[in-house]
């Protein structure tokens, strides 16, 4: 919840509105209905986890968000998407159609996202066929794939998309369980036979870059790794 004036208004809530659905709670001290009405709009829009974020402006310090929205009458409470008013009331509804009110917000879910939560092979499979363009499907079911040793499809799977982040960190461990590489006890002793190699030896320099970023930023030997390579290298 977020308290806005007249000078932070349209950062807060307008532009803001753009990422992210905004109600706006137009209050007053003095307003009974509006004191009622506050505690619940903040609990309502709480339990949306961030997928709907409210702003309060009080109407007697910041006249100027109050004139734009014409309010005659508080508490008024405005929806704002991409900028716009999409929804309104005024007075205080009960709790069910404060609820009512901000669902509607929400983004709505897609078949696709219903086969994602299952998790399962047969359910991955099927939401990239409805989505083959959203990400998270890919990674999900990349993951499981490479799971189950299947890591050529997982490859196949990711190769839509640019290997930086999580695909990156994937799709190198799926090209290290293509070739038999194992991620635990040995790992030290690869990393510095790979090293002396990479100079020279264009498949052991992948296969180094490929466990550096299997293993992920948060190793310790990422970081000393890269460094030595690019030395190497460089």
């Amino acid at each position: 919840m977020i308290d806005a004036t007249d000078a932070t208004f349209s950062e807060v809530a307008i532009e803001r509105s753009k990422t992210v659905p905004v109600v706006v709670d137009l209050w007053a001290e003095w307003c009974g209905p509006c004191k009622t009405l506050g505690p619940i709009l903040e609990r309502v829009v709480a339990e949306t986890e961030g997928q709907v974020e409210l702003v309060k402006v009080d109407v007697d310090a910041n006249p100027e968000v109050a004139n734009a929205f014409r309010a005659q009458s508080i508490p008024a409470v405005h929806a704002l998407v991409d900028g716009k008013v999409v929804d309104a009331f005024i007075g205080a509804l009960p709790e069910s159609e404060v609820r009512t009110f901000v669902e509607s917000l929400l983004p709505q879910r897609s078949e696709a996202d219903e086969l994602l939560d299952k998790g399962d092979l047969v359910s991955l499979f099927a939401a990239r066929e409805l989505e083959p363009a959203r990400e998270d499907v890919a990674l999900a079911l990349a993951t499981e794939l490479v799971e189950q040793h299947r890591a050529d499809e997982a490859l196949s799977v990711l190769a839509a998309f640019p290997e930086v982040g999580d695909v990156g960190h994937l799709a190198a461990k799926a090209r290290l369980v293509a070739g038999g590489v194992d991620l635990g006890e040995g790992t030290d002793e690869r990393l510095e036979d790979l090293l002396e190699r990479a100079g020279d030896d264009d498949a052991a320099r992948q296969e180094l870059i490929d466990l550096l970023d299997a293993l992920g930023p948060e190793d310790e030997r990422t970081g000393r790794y890269r460094r030595a390579l690019a030395s190497r290298l460089f």
